[in-house]
Formats: C-alpha cells, sequence, structure tokens
C-alpha cells in the first residue's frame, strides 16, 4: 500500500524543511477515498483556531466544512466528496487575534484569472509529453561547452492577437516557437508565470507560487507550450523568485494571522523598496515551500532551468536598506545567513534530482562564488548574470564615439574577472524599462548610426565571453521602451534597417552555434587572448576566440568610431588566409558594405606580439569576424 502524502513520516520532513515534494501533500488533490470520488485539501495554519473551506462546491458557505488539525505539524486537511476538477476554493482562516482571513491556496495549481483571486481544483494528469528525444539529447552535453543563446520573453507582449488579447499558450506554441527556433536561439526564457495579481509587476510579485497563470490558459496548455519547445531544439528557463512576494491580503502575507511565510522582525520581512515581503529563511516549513516549488516546475512541467531573481535580496540584510534599517547576523555582518543556507539547499537539491538544469542568478553584486559547486564554498547555482558587465558596456555605447577613447576601460575591464564566475551576458527587460529606452534608443547618431552602433555592440557581445540572453524585441531594433500591456512592433519589420538588423542577430546566432571557438570555451580563460586592448585613440579592440585546435580560432575586432580605418595592421598567429565570416557593416544588415571583399592573406610581418599579421580595411561602427581558411 502506498504511503498517504500526509503520513506522520512526511510531516515531520514538511516541518524539518526536507520535504522537496510538498506539493504532493499539500494543495488541492482530486482522488478517491474509501471508494467515493473527491477532492483531498490541505493547508499548513499552525496559529489558526479554525480553517474552514469555502467554494463552489458548498455555494462558499464554509459552517458545514470545517478543517481537522494534524496534531503538531500545523496542517490541517479535510475530503470533500462534493469538490471536482474546476471548481473555485479558498481558505476561511480564524486567527488567534480573532481576525477572519479569506486566502487563496498556497500550493493550488491553478488558480482564477485575475482580477479575481479564488485557487481553481486541477488535475495535472493527463498530458502525453513528446520531448523523450529531447530529454536524452540533453543529457549528452556539457553545458558549459555548448552554446546557450538565451531568447527572454514576456508572454503576454511578445505579440497579441488581432482583437489586442494576449496570445495563449497554445497560440505562442504555433508562433513564438518557430520564430525562436528559426533564429538560431537554444532556450526561452520565460519572464514569471506563477500566478500575481497585478500585471506591471511583470510577475515578479506572485501570490500562487504553484500556479501557471490562467491567463494564457490552463496547465496542461503550458505543457503543449513547453513540449512544443523542445520538440523544435529549445530548452525552457523560467524566472523563479523565492525573494520576496506579493502583500495582497489573499496570499501569503500573515497567513494565519501572524507573520508565517514572511520573516517576523518587520526589519527583515517587510520590503519597503518593493511594496512586498521577504520569506522567512530559517523556518523549515519555508524551505520546504520553495524548494518543492523549484522542483515543482521540473517535475510537472519539464522546465530546463530556472533564473532565481533578486538573489542579491536574499544575500544582504542591508540590501535596499538605510543604517537603521536592518539588524546584523549573529556574527555581526551583513550577510544572511539563512538566506544563503536556502539557496544551497536548493541548488544541492535541484543538481541531485536533475543534473543537466541551469541555475541561474541575477546577481547584481560582488559577492563572490555564485556559480562555484556548495563544496567548494559557493552559493551551487551554474551561471551568473553579469550586470557588471552589462551595465559597463551599455554606459559605453550609449557615449558618442567622440568621447569613447576616454572610456575604452568599460568595454576591457569585464576581461579582468571574466572567468572567476560562470557568466551570462545579459540584455535583459530590466534595461529597456523606466526612462532607459530601448537598445536602439539608447544608440547615439543619426538613424544609420544608431544601427550600426547596435550592430557593432551585439557582435561585440556575441564574441566576448559568456553565453548569450537577448530580451525580445532587441533583435530587431525595438524604438520605444517595452510596454508590458502591448505587442512588439512587428511592423517595423518592414523597414529594410530592421529587417537588416534581425538578420544580423540571426546570423551572430548561427555562428556563436556552429563555430566552437565562440562557445567552446566561454567559460575558461584558456579560450581568450587579447591582441590588442590598449588602442583607446582609435577605440578599436581585437582579440582571438579559440576552440580546440590550434588552428581553430576566430579573430575578432570592433571599431566603435564612424571612421573608416584603412591599412590598420593586425596581428595574428598563424600565417594563411583569414576569410570574412562576418562583417556588420554588411548592405545585407544595412551597412555601407565597406570591408575586405571576403578576407585577407597574411604577411610575414610581426606586430601585436603574433608572428604574422594582416592589413585591414575597417568599416566604420561595425565588427569583423576572421577564421583562417580550411578550419
Amino acid at each position: 500500500m502506498t504511503p498517504s502524502p500526509l503520513s506522520k513520516d512526511n510531516l515531520y520532513l514538511f516541518n524539518e524543511g526536507t520535504q522537496y515534494r510538498a506539493y504532493k501533500m499539500l494543495g488541492a488533490h482530486c482522488l478517491k477515498q474509501d471508494g467515493v470520488d473527491g477532492v483531498r485539501f490541505a493547508l499548513w495554519a499552525p496559529h489558526a483556531k479554525l480553517v474552514q473551506l469555502v467554494g463552489d462546491f458548498n455555494a462558499w458557505e464554509g459552517q458545514h466544512h470545517a478543517m481537522k488539525l494534524h496534531p503538531r505539524s500545523g496542517v490541517w486537511q479535510l475530503f470533500v466528496p462534493q469538490a471536482r476538477a474546476g471548481m473555485a476554493y479558498k481558505y476561511v482562516i480564524h486567527a488567534a487575534n480573532g481576525e477572519v482571513l479569506e486566502k487563496s491556496d498556497p500550493y493550488a495549481v491553478h488558480a482564477e484569472t485575475p482580477p479575481k483571486s479564488a485557487s481553481v481544483v486541477w488535475e495535472l494528469g493527463g498530458y502525453e509529453w513528446q520531448d523523450e528525444p529531447w530529454q536524452k539529447q540533453k543529457k549528452q552535453h556539457n553545458i558549459y561547452e555548448s552554446p546557450v543563446l538565451i531568447y527572454e520573453v514576456h508572454l503576454g507582449s511578445w505579440r497579441r492577437a488581432t482583437e489586442g488579447r494576449p496570445l495563449t499558450y497554445r497560440e505562442l506554441a504555433e508562433q513564438l516557437v518557430p520564430y525562436a527556433a528559426e533564429m538560431g536561439y537554444t532556450h526561452i526564457e520565460l519572464l514569471p508565470l506563477a500566478e500575481h495579481p497585478f500585471d506591471g509587476s511583470w510577475g515578479y510579485q506572485i501570490t500562487g507560487f504553484f500556479a501557471v497563470t490562467s491567463r494564457y490558459g490552463t496547465p496542461q496548455d503550458f505543457m503543449y507550450f513547453v513540449d512544443c519547445c523542445h520538440q523544435q531544439g529549445l530548452g525552457v528557463i523560467m524566472d523563479w523568485v523565492p525573494g520576496h512576494f506579493c502583500r495582497d491580503g489573499h496570499g501569503l502575507r500573515c497567513f494565519d494571522g501572524t507573520p508565517l511565510y514572511e520573516h517576523p522582525d518587520p526589519m527583515q520581512g517587510e520590503n519597503e523598496g518593493w511594496g512586498t515581503c521577504n520569506f522567512d529563511y530559517g523556518r523549515p516549513e519555508v524551505k520546504s515551500f520553495l524548494i518543492s516549488n523549484a522542483l515543482f516546475w521540473l517535475d510537472v512541467y519539464h522546465i530546463d532551468g530556472l533564473r532565481a531573481d533578486a538573489v542579491a535580496n536574499i544575500l544582504y540584510l542591508d540590501y535596499g536598506r538605510k543604517k537603521g534599517q536592518w539588524r546584523p547576523n549573529r556574527y555581526g555582518g551583513n550577510g544572511n545567513l539563512e538566506g544563503m543556507a536556502l539557496l544551497r539547499q536548493t541548488n544541492e537539491t535541484v543538481f541531485r534530482e536533475y543534473p543537466q538544469t541551469l541555475m541561474m542568478a541575477e546577481e547584481s553584486t560582488s559577492w563572490p562564488m555564485v556559480s562555484w559547486p556548495t563544496d567548494c564554498g559557493g552559493l551551487g547555482f551554474n551561471f551568473k548574470w553579469n550586470m557588471g558587465w552589462m551595465n559597463d558596456t551599455l554606459r559605453y555605447i550609449a557615449r558618442d564615439p567622440i568621447y569613447r577613447r576616454f572610456h575604452h576601460h568599460d568595454l576591457t575591464f569585464g576581461l579582468l574577472y571574466a572567468f572567476q564566475e560562470n557568466f551570462i551576458l545579459p540584455l535583459s527587460h530590466d534595461e529597456v524599462v523606466h526612462g532607459k529606452r530601448s537598445l536602439l534608443g539608447r544608440m547615439p547618431g543619426d538613424r544609420w548610426q544608431r544601427f550600426a552602433n547596435l550592430r557593432a555592440y551585439l557582435a561585440f557581445m556575441f564574441a566576448h565571453p559568456g553565453k548569450k540572453l537577448l530580451f525580445m524585441g532587441g533583435e530587431f531594433g525595438q524604438e520605444r521602451e517595452w510596454d508590458v500591456d502591448s505587442s512588439l512592433d512587428w511592423h517595423l519589420l518592414d523597414d529594410p534597417m530592421h529587417r537588416g538588423l534581425q538578420a544580423c542577430v540571426t546570423d551572430l546566432n548561427r555562428l556563436y552555434r556552429d563555430c566552437a571557438p565562440l562557445h567552446r570555451h566561454d567559460c575558461d580563460p584558456e579560450g581568450f587572448s587579447w591582441i590588442d586592448c590598449n588602442d583607446a585613440d582609435d577605440s578599436v579592440l581585437s582579440w582571438i576566440r579559440k576552440g580546440d585546435g590550434p588552428g581553430d580560432i576566430m579573430v575578432v575586432i570592433v571599431n566603435f568610431t564612424p571612421v573608416v580605418r584603412d591599412f590598420y595592421r593586425l596581428g595574428v598567429p598563424m600565417p594563411g588566409r583569414y576569410d570574412e565570416v562576418l562583417n556588420t557593416d554588411s548592405t545585407f544588415y544595412g551597412g555601407g558594405d565597406v570591408g575586405l571583399g571576403g578576407g585577407r592573406q597574411a604577411e610575414d610581418i610581426p606586430h601585436h606580439g603574433h608572428p604574422f599579421s594582416l592589413s585591414l580595411r575597417l568599416p566604420p561602427l561595425a565588427a569583423l569576424y576572421l577564421k583562417p581558411a580550411g578550419f
């Protein structure tokens, strides 16, 4: 006989903080009990005096559906024969202070579409996955040596239907998935899809951590979307938000009349900057909740990776706080010891269950060893967003080229620490909102120069060590800032300059995927060497990316001024011809077609510490990729 999910052993593990499939015991589960079909409801509310169920099954009158408390566990349970899948419900919690609270289910797997806020009974079974080839293929790849090209997407505003509504999961499977595959991406990263009441939070202020938002369809519809991604060779990463949660009354805040999920100390539990609450990472049941939530998305929806949002808010007690607004830890420091432990425990658990998972940290500080294993003292992620690179290079590229010579270090500084972590280079949604302008909108100069700047910058990024991430719209030059309430401006592709930029990104994706030197050693200093990082006067950078063999290299040179540089001598390590495999000034991309006419022959003239050199004609505001012929 299969033991009950609410057995003493499982309850013990839940209260200990090591029940990593807590979603199987708590929440609403359709089952047969004593031969009768119904739904078992289970809830953790240890300080409640009484918990009642209300829903479609009892006309929202809870007097006959009082739940029963499991002694010492804080878990309430009730089997309701009248309940069925598709019915909405809530919990009425009578707090010890006399307050009566109406709450949605923290472990609900489906919910009403906002602004409604009830949970919905749902069965997650019944979907027949077709992604077994993808799962087998994924196990054969070393992710550190493989190309990773992430297309970051907000599903509700990527494209909209003609009547203005967001596309459904199934419509997105038919439109977004083939688009991303044709563009050459390896992964789609989705802004948070856990249920959230306010569209303007972009999904980052969550009430239903286990419920994929019903805005775009049912759980099975989302399974179909993920399945289609896998069948077209695309991994799926989802933004995961373990750092804070929404204050809305039906959510987790003061769940049983006391600070339960949030830290009881207001200095640590209230996140005034974001208008949210911070989790209490020292509470074992909260650990069970969060780690179970991470595994839930991998178990149920076959998600390939999680990007942990705002990790700095978990690591630092003083994050976003002024003096006097925080208390030091027991050692007198500003590190959140319980938060660190939670992240390590989560990563260890995920990798034990799913070794091929991408666990990425959006960590905006210089916290050490974020992407190092926990047994080395690290946090256990396998990748970290490189926010320093992003800030430095975006600041540089927004400058008028006449001043760039004085800020050359903004492009080179990142190589001093490029291999201290396993980095992802992110040009994310955060960089195209709140007055920062779109990527194209940041570029200086006239219209031609703006597009040329952006093409050169993206080529610089694609040849820089680190995996790549680009937010939707950046690939074709969205002019205006991202608006969560409207579609991207797809009509811009009627313009040749926007189509040219899209073609350039497609080719960059293809080259990055197909050319081992551009991705094999993204996380290894052996895969990179400067040719010349000091030509600040010309605002020119040149370097070599290396594959596995002596001739398996890519020579990269970028001219960040609108000046054609004739007879530019560049040192190279090998004799022979160097073929021009990418020129962002190609007329195919909207450029002026200044370049090498296909390639150059190396000369026996030592330069830049190399025994051979090339005499080049550098196009303005453009990048060249050169590869030795025959390799």
